[in-house]
């Protein structure tokens, strides 16, 4: 990779489930389809694999490479918005699990770094969305239910997105 990532935003959770539950919920297309509003991650399981995100319709939402697969500790993977159609300005960025032993749980580091100097309105999408998805994986993987979260992008990310050459 040419590109040099800086972390942009950090979540950390603990899930009440064993490392190996949790790299399954975030790497099985089944798995990620009830907590990640019905995309599918699908993902060639090696450095420099094929990374798809893909709607319910079959369209793809997400696609990247994967550039650290190491099981079932640590999944790093480029993220390039395809659709919506406007996001695809946006430069990709990378997105990083690690999930570590924490006694009776696990914590999940979710990392999302960017290559530029994203504007605050463009960051609220993911400050919004990623706790929604973090928190469905663990009531997934706790509770066996995934909790109805209603969302929409940010207006002022869209229009932030919008303004990009």
């Amino acid at each position: 990779m040419t590109a040099t990532f800086t972390p942009k935003t950090v979540y950390v959770t603990y899930i009440a489930a064993t490392l190996e539950k949790v790299w399954q919920a975030l790497t099985s297309t089944e798995f990620t389809r009830k907590y990640f509003w019905e995309r599918g991650v699908e993902i060639e399981p090696k450095r420099g694999g094929a990374f798809v995100l893909r709607l319910p319709d079959g369209r793809v939402n997400v696609q990247g490479k994967v550039v650290e697969y190491d099981p079932p500790r640590k999944l790093s993977v480029t993220w390039h918005v395809e659709w919506p159609e406007d996001f695809r300005k946006l430069p990709e960025c990378l997105v990083t699990y690690e999930i570590a032993p924490a006694g009776e749980a696990v914590r999940l580091t979710m990392t999302e770094s960017h290559s530029w100097e994203v504007p605050d309105a463009i960051l609220s999408g993911g400050k919004l969305g990623w706790p929604a998805v973090l928190s469905g994986l663990k009531s997934l993987l706790e509770t066996g239910k995934v909790p109805a979260i209603a969302m929409e992008p940010p207006q002022e990310m869209i229009q932030a997105i919008r303004r990009l050459k």
